[in-house]
């Protein structure tokens, strides 16, 4: 589905990613982690369309999306989900809805995929996108839009920053069900072992290279023998003052 081949991306004269090479297959869950600084997100970005690579090539479904835009790519099939979600002044979580599933949406279904982010429909569907909203509302509303959006591939960018511990646990059952029921690949940049756990494939990048690529049982075994994993966390925690990589 998705091809990257010999990426290279520099910023400020400082080489952030290497020649990286990585192919994902059709409804697969993929987690990508490393080290902070290593360039994790920078990838995920240049998969939307955000940044641009200095060479290389993205193949998508068999095409060439390297040159194009964001909306293009969008309409392609790709979901992106930002760390701080966009507020959208003037529209309403319905609106968002609605125009992320790229349709009028009925209420009920709506309301469904509100619930499945812990949210209920009656207090949010008619709310403004706007400062009155929290930070972890706003990223579980975006987390409802790329739901109803089915994408072909979805990218989360550290989709725990921010949020508390309830909704992090709701996140892992989010991300489950979105895998079971869109059918699509789920691409996750994060640290956090709980989200490591549920991948079905991990990709470990330091240094912005490709150090190993493969199924979570073979991975994780390295991985933590080099990245320290998330503490556990009490009821009174934020989940992304855990451990970090």
């Amino acid at each position: 589905m998705l091809e990257l081949k010999d990426i290279c991306f520099s910023r400020d004269n400082k080489s952030i990613l290497k020649n990286v090479n990585l192919k994902i297959d059709n409804n697969k869950m993929i987690v990508i982690t490393g080290p902070n600084g290593s360039g994790k997100s920078t990838l995920a970005k240049i998969i939307m369309g955000i940044e641009k690579p200095d060479s290389g090539k993205i193949i998508f479904d068999g095409k060439d999306i390297t040159n194009l835009s964001i909306t293009e790519r969008a309409k392609a099939g790709i979901g992106f989900a930002f760390q701080q979600p966009v507020r959208f002044k003037g529209l309403t979580v319905k609106d968002l809805i609605e125009i992320s599933a790229g349709n009028s949406i009925k209420v009920c279904d709506a309301c469904d995929v509100l619930s499945d982010v812990g949210l209920c429909a009656q207090e949010y569907l008619n709310r403004e996108i706007n400062s009155g909203l929290s930070g972890g509302e706003l990223k579980r509303i975006e987390i409802a839009m790329l739901a109803a959006k089915q994408s072909k591939l979805t990218i989360f960018d550290e989709p725990e920053a921010g949020i508390d511990l309830w909704s992090f646990n709701n996140l892992i059952s989010v991300f489950e069900k979105m895998h079971d029921d869109i059918k699509g690949s789920i691409l996750i940049i994060s640290h956090q072992e709980r989200i490591l756990n549920i991948a079905d494939e991990i990709v470990l990048i330091k240094n912005g290279k490709i150090e190993k690529h493969g199924a979570k049982e073979d991975v994780l075994p390295q991985i933590f023998g080099k990245i320290k994993p998330c503490h556990k966390l009490t009821d009174n925690e934020k989940c992304n003052e855990g451990g970090t990589v």
